[in-house]
């Protein structure tokens, strides 16, 4: 399955169905009375949030239609109402106005809905036009047109956590190491190419989610490589936890770099909260032989991890609810 996080679509509810003239026949009344029943009502289109759905990829370049509604009956009966049809979408995801780019709703609560195009109203049938001086009307109302709308769906990661790495800091190893995601690990850059979603879980009852998001690079916020492709999953959280790998040469600007990024695409992102840890702490940093410049200078780093022999990982797990206030008093 891919991971699409945006798309656009074009959606269609039914048309109302129309009133029916139809008599009805009784004696001592002029060709029965009218008894056309009213038009059913045409499905609308609605897009619930769930959590069981991860990407877009199934709706893609579709075009969305509901059934129409069915015509009016004799005796008075209305006509069938076309079928909503409902598409479940994943938690976060944002509905635009294609045309105008106006929000139109904003899913993030499971098992939210939103009608995004609504069916048309069911047309009368010629009982309702019955008078004193017109007691066989033939009239009726042709249904309401439908809502058709040309949608852009967003889909934003709805995660506590945010990791933050240059591509192959760790981020997929130290995601597995904490939860029981199962995140695509390789010793290569840019093995994360879609973001990862893992959950960890903290005392007895509590619990908080982490997303791995593809490495950043330098321009990544202008285009380049993979990591820009996916900066707006990091909006939600609300945590950022840089990973800054133990082999860098250079620590600060490794930071910097990614803080850098950040900013340029959205400078509320620079301002969340954040942890900056030293991954890889198993492996060795960089031997320094420039005896004049530092060439790796220091970085105030919360504290030093290693997903493979486990080292400070239950304390970065606690660091991290104290930062999201699961810690009373932190």
């Amino acid at each position: 399955m891919r991971f699409i996080d945006e798309t656009v679509v074009q959606v269609k509810a039914g048309n109302g169905g129309q009133g029916a003239v139809t008599f009805r026949r009784a004696a001592y009344v002029p060709k029965g009375g009218p008894d056309g029943g009213d038009g059913g009502k045409g499905g609308s289109i609605i897009f619930q949030a769930s959590p069981q759905t991860g990407t877009l990829d199934k709706i893609q370049r579709h075009t969305i239609k509901a059934k129409n509604g069915m015509p009016g009956q004799k005796k008075k009966r209305a006509g069938r109402s076309g079928k909503n049809v409902v598409i479940k979408v994943p938690l976060g995801t944002t509905i635009y106005n294609a045309e105008t780019n106006e929000i139109l709703a904003d899913l993030i609560d499971v098992g939210q809905k939103v009608i995004v195009a609504q069916g048309g109203k069911g047309g009368r049938g010629n009982t309702h036009f019955a008078s004193a001086v017109n007691r066989t009307p033939r009239r009726y109302d042709v249904g309401e047109k439908g809502q058709t709308f040309r949608l852009r769906l967003v889909m934003k990661l709805l995660a506590d956590v945010g990791l933050v790495g240059l591509p192959n800091a760790g981020k997929s190893t130290l995601l597995g190491a904490l939860s029981r995601a199962n995140p695509k690990i390789g010793e290569f850059p840019f093995t994360t190419l879609t973001p990862g979603l893992g959950v960890v879980s903290y005392g007895v009852y509590q619990r908080f989610t982490v997303a791995d998001l593809p490495g950043l690079i330098k321009g990544a916020a202008e285009g380049k490589g993979l990591g820009h492709q996916f900066l707006r999953h990091i909006e939600r959280t609300r945590l950022l936890v840089f990973l800054i790998d133990t082999t860098e040469t250079n620590y600060a600007k490794a930071y910097q770099s990614l803080w850098s990024e950040l900013d340029t695409f959205d400078s509320k992102l620079s301002k969340l909260p954040r942890l900056i840890i030293r991954s890889k702490s198993d492996l060795s940093a960089p031997i320094n032989k420039n005896t004049e410049v530092d060439s790796n200078p220091p970085l105030d780093f919360d504290i030093s991890v290693s997903s493979v022999t486990g080292e400070g990982l239950s304390e970065l797990i606690e660091m991290i609810a104290g930062r999201l206030g699961l810690i009373a008093g932190i």
